[in-house]
C-alpha cells in the first residue's frame, strides 16, 4: 500500500531517445514497477519517441524482453501498464510532418504534469529542448529530466548548461544522478540529522578518515567508446563520488529543503583542496588477460579496441576539505572497473579511545569503531564495536557488529533508485537532482587533475582483474597511516 505522502498527481511522461539502453533497461522498467506498487494514476501516460521505425507492438516486445521478473505485479497488471505506452518514430532533428501533428494532438491537456527525459547523448540536449520549445509542448508544469554526463569538461559543462537555461527555468531542469536515489544515500542524511549520537561525533573531534569505495567486477563491454572518452574520472568520480562525498561532508540545512541541501553541498565542492600532486591520487587500467572461475577475462586495451589508449579504469584520490568542521580528516576515495567485487561503501572510521582500560597486551588488537554504509548490494548500516567475549575469566575485548540489513529490518522490496527520483521529478521535488552550480563546481575540481596527468604525460598503472586495484592505491593511503576497508563480500 502506497502511503498517503507518496501519492502524486497524473502526469504525461515523455522520453526521447527511448530505444536505448537507458529507456529500455531503466526508465521504462522503473515506471512498471510504481504502477504496480499503485503510485502512478490510472489517466498517467507515457509517449516513447525515437529515430527507429518500430509500430507500438514492435516496441512493447522490445520492451518486453527487458521488463523485470520482480515487478511483484500480474499479468493483468502489466499488460494494462504496457497498454498505456505510445511510441512515434519522431528524429527530434528533423521531425516526420505527420507523426508529430499526431504526437502534438496527444499533449492537449494543459493542466497535467508534463515531463520530458532527455535519454540521449549531451549533444542532443540542446536539440532535445529546441523540439519541445518550438513545437509548443510546454505548459506551466514542464519539467525535463537529463542524465550525466553534463559536458566532459567545465566549459562543455557550462555550454549544456547555457543550452538548458536558454529553454527551461532552472526550476523545471532535474539532473540526474541515480546514485541519490539509493535508500542508503537517503538514509545518509535520515542517520546523521536525526539521531544526536552521530551527529555530534560527525567531525574531526572524532572521525580519523572516511573511505568511499565503488567498485565494479564488469568491465567496458558495450560502452568502449563512450568509456576510452571519459574514464573512471570523468565518469564516476566527478558526479558519483563527489556527490557522495557532499552529503557524507554537508553541514546541516536549517531544513530539508531543497535549495538549501543543494547549497550546502555546493559549499564542500568549494571547499575541496585542489589536488597539485601526482602522489596524492593513483590511476590504473586493468591489465593482463587472465582466467577467473574458467572465464577468461580480457584486458582493458582489448575491451576497448585501442591497443594504444591511456584511458584509466580506476582511479583513487585523498581528497582534504578545508573547512573547520574536516580539516585534518582525510577522505580517500576509490572506484574502477574489473576489481574484486561489485560493491559500493561508505565507512567512517573513529578515533580510537582516549584512555584503555583493559589489559594493555591486548590494546594493538582493538580496532576503532566503524560505521559502514552498503549502497550496493544488500543495502544496509554496520556499526563495528568492541565488546566483551561471552564468559568467564576475566574481560576479553572483541569486534562485533550492529547490523541494519534494510531488506531484513523493513521487509519490503527495496525500490530502484530510478523509481524513487522519477517520482521527485512528478512532485517537483529537486532534492536528491544536482544543481547547474553543483555540476560545474565539481569539473572545476576535475579539470585541473586532468591537466596535471596530461602535462606530466602520467600512465595509468597495470592492475590484475579480481584485484582490489593497481599497488599504489594501496601506498596512497598507506603512507597517510590508513589502510584501505575491505568490503566483506558477503
Amino acid at each position: 500500500m502506497i502511503h498517503p505522502n507518496s501519492e502524486i498527481q497524473e502526469f504525461d511522461i515523455t522520453i526521447i531517445g527511448s530505444t536505448g539502453n537507458l529507456s529500455i533497461t531503466k526508465i521504462l522498467p522503473a515506471l512498471l514497477k510504481r504502477y504496480v506498487d499503485g503510485q502512478i494514476p490510472e489517466n498517467s501516460r507515457v509517449f516513447c519517441l525515437a529515430r527507429q521505425k518500430l509500430n507500438d507492438s514492435e516496441f512493447i516486445n522490445l520492451l518486453k524482453k527487458n521488463t523485470p521478473k520482480n515487478t511483484g505485479g500480474s499479468s493483468s497488471l502489466i499488460k494494462k501498464f504496457l497498454s498505456k505506452i505510445k511510441y512515434y518514430c519522431i528524429d527530434i532533428t528533423n521531425p516526420n510532418k505527420e507523426n508529430l501533428l499526431s504526437f502534438q494532438k496527444c499533449l492537449n491537456d494543459d493542466n497535467k504534469i508534463r515531463l520530458f527525459y532527455f535519454a540521449t547523448a549531451p549533444e542532443l540536449f540542446g536539440s532535445s529542448a529546441n523540439f519541445i520549445k518550438s513545437n509548443n509542448f510546454v505548459n506551466k508544469k514542464t519539467r525535463i529530466i537529463v542524465e550525466k554526463p553534463i559536458g566532459n569538461n567545465l566549459p562543455s559543462a557550462i555550454k549544456i548548461n547555457t543550452i538548458l537555461n536558454k529553454y527551461f527555468k532552472e526550476a523545471q531542469i532535474y539532473r540526474i544522478d541515480h546514485y541519490l536515489g539509493k535508500e542508503t544515500v537517503q538514509n545518509l542524511m535520515a542517520m546523521r540529522f536525526a539521531n544526536q549520537i552521530f551527529e555530534t561525533h560527525w567531525n574531526n573531534n572524532s572521525i580519523s578518515n572516511i573511505q568511499i569505495t565503488v567498485s565494479e567486477e564488469i568491465g567496458i563491454e558495450g560502452r568502449e567508446t563512450y568509456y576510452d572518452t571519459y574514464g573512471a574520472i570523468k565518469d564516476m568520480v566527478q558526479n558519483h563520488i563527489l556527490q557522495l562525498v557532499c552529503l557524507v561532508a554537508m553541514e546541516p540545512p536549517s531544513k530539508l529543503d531543497a535549495d538549501l541541501v543543494r547549497n550546502e553541498k555546493l559549499k564542500i565542492l568549494q571547499s575541496m583542496q585542489n589536488i597539485e600532486r601526482l602522489e596524492d591520487f593513483s590511476i590504473g587500467q586493468y591489465g593482463s588477460e587472465i582466467k577467473i572461475n574458467g572465464a577468461k577475462i580480457n584486458s582493458y586495451l582489448k575491451d576497448s579496441k585501442n591497443h594504444l589508449s591511456t584511458t584509466e579504469s580506476f582511479a583513487a584520490f585523498k581528497i582534504n576539505i578545508n573547512n573547520w568542521r574536516w580539516k585534518g580528516v582525510p577522505f580517500f576515495v576509490r572506484t574502477g572497473k574489473k576489481l574484486r567485487k561489485r560493491v559500493s561503501e561508505i565507512v567512517v572510521t573513529f578515533k580510537p579511545v582516549k584512555h584503555f582500560i583493559f589489559d594493555q597486551s591486548i590494546e594493538k588488537q582493538i580496532k576503532p569503531n566503524q560505521l559502514i554504509i552498503r549502497l550496493q548490494p544488500n543495502e544496509g548500516l554496520k556499526l563495528l564495536l568492541m565488546s566483551k567475549e561471552p564468559g568467564p575469566g576475566g574481560i576479553r575485548i572483541a569486534p562485533s557488529f550492529l547490523n541494519l540489513s534494510f531488506s531484513d529490518t523493513f521487509k519490503k522490496r527495496i525500490p530502484d533508485a530510478y523509481e524513487r527520483l522519477l517520482m521527485d521529478v512528478v512532485r517537483g521535488n529537486q532534492t536528491l537532482f544536482i544543481s547547474k552550480d553543483e555540476v560545474e563546481a565539481a569539473w572545476n575540481w576535475i579539470d585541473p587533475i586532468v591537466k596535471l596527468i596530461k602535462e606530466n604525460n602520467f600512465k595509468p598503472e597495470i592492475y590484475k582483474p579480481g584485484s582490489w586495484g593497481p599497488k599504489s592505491s594501496n601506498e596512497l593511503i598507506e603512507k597517510n597511516g590508513f589502510k584501505w576497508y575491505e568490503p566483506v563480500l558477503d
